[in-house]
């Protein structure tokens, strides 16, 4: 077929594409804005009530003792074969077994999987990574740097990086999401996944568009779309937005302590420390829509019954995606979106029994 009879065929398609993206984003501006009006009014508060701490975020000079911590393994750096960046990483246990690679979310760092590295170095060689853009790991400053395709293309540098032909991958939030697009597109290379909170692209962008009330739970993510704005708000009155995201009762970390939260902190309050992180959002709906595709990869899923962030519908849109017999999926009753963090042993538990196997 001629290619002009084509490229007519298909200008209609491509026209209601670009139209639909068009109207997309420009709900995503008008709700960017009122998200921007909300948390502005949020940080002017948190200045009227701590005129002391000023309106921006004081630096940290000084990493808290909790970072250095030889429980947690030796710190290191890895050069990606793709892109040229160092990674920082933190290893404990090699030599003891397969690699069990971990990847934190947003607003977090390795630090986020303390409990995991002391829980699993004794059988397996635990490495929990700073993603691009956070902490001591290389931060680019192009958003075009951090798109799906790229953060992925990392974790099959650092596999292979670091010696392996595969992997367990356990994976939190941000780190979720840049999990399923690994099992799909480099499934050779992960053996096992364990996701925590953490929905796949796709899933996620369906089953948004059905429920406007999981548009209501994700409205930061409105927020972050815009540049420099949510940067200046987060680092108000000494970082407060951040320190309530992380400690709230209703949606922060339970029983998370000062030198914990100051682990945190102290990476996000260095110069651009937080432009990485947040340019992952700023991807989010470049690629939109996404074609669902088909999972196969052998899962344990937990969710926590009261995630504030994301609704437990999610566990049956995702299972719906996968392939009968490969997802093992859990929602803990009482638990939040922190499970690495705040329901520590019954996690452990479920990974045991969902890896035993491959201890033999």
């Amino acid at each position: 077929m001629p290619e002009l009879v084509v490229t007519a065929l298909l200008a209609p398609s491509r026209l209601t594409l670009k139209m639909l993206r068009g109207f997309l984003w420009s709900l995503v501006f008008l709700a960017a804005l009122a998200a921007a009006a909300v948390f502005g009014c949020i940080a002017l508060a948190h200045v009227l009530c701590r005129p002391r701490r000023g309106c921006c975020g004081r630096p940290r000079r000084t990493p808290p003792a909790c970072l250095s911590d030889p429980a947690l393994g030796k710190h290191n750096f890895l050069t990606l074969k793709s892109s040229g960046l160092r990674l920082h990483y933190v290893s404990a246990g090699g030599g003891n077994g397969p690699l069990m690679l971990f990847l934190h979310g947003f607003p977090e760092t390795w630090f986020s999987w303390r409990y995991q590295i002391r829980e699993f170095q004794s059988r397996f060689h635990v490495v929990a990574v700073d993603l691009r853009g956070y902490g001591s790991s290389d931060a680019p400053r192009d958003v075009g740097c951090y798109n799906i395709d790229v953060l992925t293309a990392d974790i099959q540098d650092i596999i292979l990086g670091l010696g392996y032909s595969k992997c367990i991958l356990v994976a939190h939030d941000w780190g979720a999401v840049i999990a399923w697009n690994f099992s799909i597109y480099y499934p050779s290379l992960v053996e096992r996944m364990v996701v925590v909170s953490g929905p796949p692209l796709p899933v996620y962008q369906a089953y948004s568009m059905r429920h406007i009330s999981q548009l209501f739970r994700s409205y930061y993510m409105f927020l972050f779309q815009l540049p420099w704005l949510p940067e200046k708000l987060l680092s108000v009155s000494d970082f407060q937005i951040l320190k309530t995201f992380l400690t709230s009762r209703k949606t922060g970390i339970p029983h998370l302590s000062h030198n914990e939260l100051e682990a945190f902190l102290y990476d996000f309050s260095q110069p651009n420390g937080l432009t990485g992180p947040l340019n992952f959002y700023r991807n989010l709906i470049r690629n939109f829509p996404l074609e669902p595709q088909e999972l196969a990869t052998p899962t344990l899923l937990l969710w926590g019954e009261k995630d504030p962030y994301l609704e437990h519908g999610l566990v049956g849109a995702i299972s719906n995606c996968f392939v009968p017999g490969r997802l093992e999926a859990h929602i803990l009753p009482g638990a939040g979106h922190w499970i690495p963090q705040s329901y520590p042993e019954e996690m452990h538990q479920y990974m045991w029994a969902f890896l035993q196997d491959l201890l033999h």
